[in-house]
């Protein structure tokens, strides 16, 4: 299976907006937003869930977005490996400001143990990222659905089907191998195990 990129004219019509509707910025968005409601039982939940959505996944994005500016990248997938480094970093120090504030400001345990399962998770994808270009978005699929399912209810691993969809996406499109995208799932549904530790 080829991992480089594949212009929009040869790519599946299909594949293309799967994998542009369910890229992670949007999925953090509403999976935290979810998070945050269930994990406080309160709708001042949704407060904390749009700071983890924001500082995990629309700060990211919009670091993209400003060195798509620059020209620095052509694609908000940014699918060159070599490229990704800096954006892990942003991520790392995005979720982490996230959390601090989330410790200051007494959040629900639940989105905060989120928050640092996305921040462990971060960690490990810049390691592998480093020699092998592992799926960030299957990871982020993966852990939204297991965080859900950890946080409110074993119901939620039926958003599975979601994960399969976005890993199926990224292989059509040729910007990852089927390896690369089982990984970066199973990464993400590893996350959930931070719940066993709290």
């Amino acid at each position: 299976m080829t991992t480089g990129t594949l212009t929009d004219d040869t790519a599946t019509p299909t594949a293309r907006r799967v994998t542009d509707v369910l890229q992670p910025r949007n999925v953090l968005l509403v999976g935290m937003l979810a998070i945050g409601l269930a994990a406080s039982g309160h709708w001042t939940g949704l407060l904390w869930g749009l700071l983890g959505a924001l500082c995990a996944g629309l700060v990211p994005a919009g670091y993209i977005e400003w060195e798509r500016g620059r020209g620095t990248w052509g694609d908000r997938h940014v699918v060159d490996r070599t490229k990704r480094a800096p954006i892990f970093f942003v991520i790392l120090g995005s979720i982490g400001a996230g959390s601090l504030v989330m410790v200051l400001g007494h959040a629900p345990g639940g989105i905060l143990v989120s928050m640092l399962a996305l921040w462990a998770m971060t960690v490990v994808l810049l390691a592998v990222n480093t020699v092998w270009k592992i799926s960030v978005d299957a990871s982020v699929a993966s852990a939204v659905v297991a965080l859900l399912a950890a946080v409110h209810s074993p119901w939620w691993l039926l958003a599975y089907a979601m994960t399969a969809a976005v890993c199926w996406s990224r292989v059509a499109l040729g910007y990852h191998s089927v390896a690369q995208t089982v990984a970066g799932a199973s990464l993400g549904a590893a996350t959930a195990a931070a719940f066993l530790l709290v």
